[in-house]
């Protein structure tokens, strides 16, 4: 075998493990594993301004596409601090992801070294697996072990941490005899999947839910064939939003409190049976369990087996990938198909496709300043069905997945569970790294925007394209809307106004002019009939210079979107869509 530092065995176990996405900053405590990295020349490395970015950045690579392993790497000390909320936005949505830290010898570790702390410990709440190396000859154990979990069971982000004089250490290692290790995923038997799909064949109102264990597991077309099948209308979560068309006739539209239809919600209020693949009944989506369960079974199927349980006791619990479970319910499906003992539930489908028709939100305003509603619809309209758009937390995601379209898996990138703001930006340069060549839009407001602005410069610096509609009312809305009931506004300031640039009108930042200095291009929008040109414009600006394009809409200051504290008590604070012309870009007209 050949001797090798351990930090080259490392590189070469990424190569081999198919990880060549990188994301990150230098440091001396790192260097030996850059220094690797330059040598193998096999993995591509993208450096961020912000270690915090690189992890999201990191994250995003790894959403793009089935398989990808982004690979955030930083120094010592506050590298690996700053990569926390990345691990943790990983770690709550299930997204493999690889951080590298550099650290202290082992030696001055008990010291109190410059830059050295325990970021094993710090880490492991939030990953599958953090852990210091602590002897040269366990790296390539560790190296195995870490993709392993990565892709077993619920997927996740793992820390390994490399003390400098480890990463020094010369071991004998041959990459020719590494093999991964293999992936462990419990599968559904038949007994079980039999007794799931009786439940359901015995209910006269079925529901799907679909969850994002379905994308993680690349089943959405077996999702949508097992729903032909049966004829059974499905609603995504956010997180599953995408696995099936949002305009194919059994999507029934989203439950819950914020990221919802009012149709949605409507459909599965009358619903008698649910099951629920590769979800986590997050409450956004459940509100109040009591509503929620009420009157209608369950059957819970995730690959995690203490998923089971951990919200409300299903009537049926099913410990199994998503994929696995599907493959095995189509068959099943097709049996009873076959033999004719499937019941007709095309009234029932009928019946959601028809609310889906009615129960819409009005999105067509004219109002100077724009409402955010406007700026989906337009959105709708310029941006086509391979888009894929990006997002995390606020007034603008939640407005947009209740007004947006998406009609695939994997085109709607979004931080559910952690929603840290200054995610987007940084997590949509390594979608672009994962989907070249595609559309990829992302959606902020404006203090998302500026939480990690300065990445910007990345996109720049590395030509990733992308176009990114920033909905500017200088606030921070949702908290603002959620701080209502407590009348803070006169005590608590979340507004913005820059008294240095009295051309922004009293909307904080000038983000045209920072994007510009950051080496991108920008647009700022107005009025609402200015909409379409802008996006046909920002499209043409990022084939141009291949760049990220900044378009900031100003908003109407003062905007409250719909919410509520349960599903049948959900608050409209707008217009309702009445007519056709009310909601142009919905995909089923209004029906007048």
């Amino acid at each position: 075998m050949a001797k090798m530092r351990t930090v080259d065995a490392a590189v070469a176990i990424l190569v081999k493990e198919g990880a060549i996405e990188a994301f990150g900053l230098p440091g001396a405590a790192i260097n030996p594993f850059y220094s690797a990295m330059r040598a193998n020349g096999g993995i591509r490395h993208t450096l961020a301004r912000h270690v915090e970015g690189a992890s999201h950045m990191a994250d995003g690579y790894s959403r793009a596409a089935d398989g990808n392993i982004g690979i955030c790497i930083g120094t010592s000390g506050p590298a690996g601090t700053d990569m926390i909320t990345g691990l943790y936005a990983s770690w709550a949505d299930s997204i493999p992801m690889l951080c590298i830290t550099g650290q202290a010898p082992v030696a001055k570790l008990h010291k109190e070294d410059f830059q050295a702390v325990d970021i094993e410990s710090i880490a492991k709440p939030v990953t599958k697996m953090a852990m210091t190396i602590l002897e040269p000859g366990q790296v390539p154990g560790a190296f195995q072990k870490a993709f392993q979990l990565m892709r077993s069971g619920r997927p996740g982000p793992v820390l390994l941490d490399l003390p400098f004089d480890v990463q020094m250490a010369e071991i004998e290692f041959d990459i020719d005899a590494y093999e991964p290790l293999p992936v462990e995923k419990p599968r559904a038997s038949a007994v079980q999947l039999g007794k799931a799909l009786d439940m359901l064949l015995a209910s006269e109102r079925p529901l799907i839910v679909a969850g994002g264990g379905i994308i993680n597991a690349g089943a959405s077309e077996k999702l949508v064939e097992l729903a032909e099948i049966l004829n059974v209308p499905v609603i995504p979560t956010l997180m599953g939003w995408g696995v099936i068309p949002d305009d194919h006739k059994l999507m029934a539209g989203m439950v819950g409190l914020q990221t919802s239809h009012r149709y949605g919600n409507a459909t599965f209020l009358e619903s008698d049976f649910v099951i629920g693949i590769g979800n986590r009944w997050a409450n956004r989506h459940t509100g109040g369990l009591d509503l929620y369960t009420q009157g209608r079974k369950f059957v819970h199927i995730d690959i995690e087996p203490t998923q089971i349980g951990r919200v409300f006791a299903p009537d049926l619990g099913i410990a199994s990938d998503a994929g696995a479970a599907l493959e095995g319910l189509v068959e099943l499906a097709k049996e009873r198909k076959a033999a004719g003992q499937l019941p007709d539930y095309t009234a029932w489908a009928d019946a959601a496709q028809e609310k889906k028709g009615k129960l819409q939100r009005k999105t067509h305003f004219d109002n100077v300043p724009i409402k955010p509603q406007r700026v989906y619809e337009e959105m709708n309209r310029a941006f086509g069905k391979d888009t894929t758009y990006v997002t995390t937390i606020g007034l603008s995601q939640i407005a947009g997945a209740q007004m947006l379209h998406v009609f695939g898996a994997r085109r709607w990138i979004n931080a559910g569970q952690a929603g840290p703001l200054g995610w987007t930006a940084p997590a949509a340069l390594g979608v672009v790294r994962g989907k070249p060549g595609e559309t990829v839009v992302a959606l902020s407001g404006d203090y998302d925007f500026q939480f990690m602005i300065e990445e910007l410069a990345v996109g720049a610096q590395f030509n990733l394209p992308y176009i990114h509609v920033v909905v500017n009312n200088s606030y921070l809305g949702l908290i603002r809307q959620s701080q209502r009931g407590f009348k803070m506004e006169q005590n608590v300031s979340l507004a913005f106004e820059n008294i240095n640039s009295p051309e922004t009108a009293g909307y904080g930042v000038d983000h045209v002019r920072v994007a510009e200095g950051l080496g991108c291009k920008a647009i700022r929008v107005q009025n609402p009939d200015d909409l379409g040109a802008a996006f046909e414009k920002a499209r043409a600006l990022t084939e141009e210079f291949q760049v990220p394009v900044v378009v900031e809409v100003i908003l109407e200051k003062i905007t409250n979107i719909s919410m509520g504290t349960e599903l049948d008590n959900v608050t409209e604070f707008e217009e309702l869509a009445e007519k056709g012309e009310d909601a142009p870009t919905a995909v089923v007209s209004l029906l007048d």
